[in-house]
């Protein structure tokens, strides 16, 4: 089993999948991760829609073809994992006005994280994508009037090895904070 540390260094967003089926149970097993993930005082509201064939081609088209970003490449992936929250009206509409913080955001990341990370363990590809037209996803999906799209998920096996991935230096991105002689 990978650690975890490899894991995080080998996810990639892959952007270019092989013409080739994902078994159900690889993809259950990554939607199981993300039903694992914490969420906001434990309400696991974050929602789950595991579209393929010609639902996922639907999606490619209405959804992510009527925005300015083409996401065409997502036609190639076999599945696309749709990530909503049912909105819960303490947590995500109350508490989210009081502090200012957008609690349903904070969970689909949680739990699309844990989708992918199990998604490299299985040699699966991903690539997270945000840039949606949110109205005509709902639509397709046919999803409850209270739930909220927030993200959908890419999942197929990558068409070729991807790079090593460049990061910014900690000391670039880092501060460290005690309250004895800060640097």
């Amino acid at each position: 089993m990978p650690r975890f540390m490899d894991l995080v260094k080998g996810r990639r967003s892959i952007r270019s999948y092989q013409d080739r089926a994902i078994p159900a149970d690889l993809v259950n097993k990554c939607v199981r991760a993300a039903l694992y993930a914490p969420t906001a005082c434990n309400r696991q509201r974050v929602r789950i829609i595991i579209a393929s064939g010609e639902v996922k081609d639907n999606l490619v088209s209405g959804a992510l073809g009527a925005v300015p970003v083409r996401n065409s490449w997502a036609s190639q992936a076999p599945v696309m994992a749709v990530f909503a929250v049912d909105r819960d009206i303490l947590v995500h509409r109350i508490a989210s006005g009081l502090k200012k913080i957008q609690y349903d955001f904070m969970d689909v990341g949680i739990a699309g994280e844990h989708f992918v990370l199990q998604a490299t363990e299985l040699g699966l590809g991903t690539c997270w994508i945000g840039w949606f037209k949110q109205s005509r996803a709902e639509e397709i999906l046919d999803i409850p009037g209270n739930w909220n799209i927030y993200a959908m998920i890419t999942l197929g096996y990558p068409a070729s090895e991807p790079g090593k991935k460049k990061i910014i230096p900690e000391s670039d991105a880092v501060i460290f904070r005690n309250g004895e002689g800060d640097e």
